[in-house]
């Protein structure tokens, strides 16, 4: 499964049943990771980490500085040292 990104829903998904969902907003040069979400029956397959790893490619991309607001986002930055630049 490879991530979506829906733009004008500012969020990243994946198709799971319900959606498996990365929600942004964005403001100034700043993407704010919101909330991530993974139905229960998809939990522990990487769907979380491959939602994330989307977004911080995309931000990098965009030359957007991060702020991470989920604590899932949090943590995944904080276990991967490669993303910490990004964080403002």
């Amino acid at each position: 499964m490879t991530p979506q990104h829906e733009p004008d829903r500012q969020r990243f998904t994946l198709p799971t049943t319900p959606v498996s969902v990365l929600d942004y907003a964005l403001a100034d040069g700043l993407v704010v990771f919101t909330h991530t979400g993974v139905p229960a029956a998809y939990q522990g397959q990487g769907l979380a980490a491959r939602l994330v790893e989307a977004g911080l490619q995309w931000a990098r991309a965009e030359g957007l500085k991060v702020r991470p607001a989920c604590s899932y986002v949090h943590v995944y930055i904080q276990r991967h040292p490669e993303w910490q630049h990004l964080v403002a």
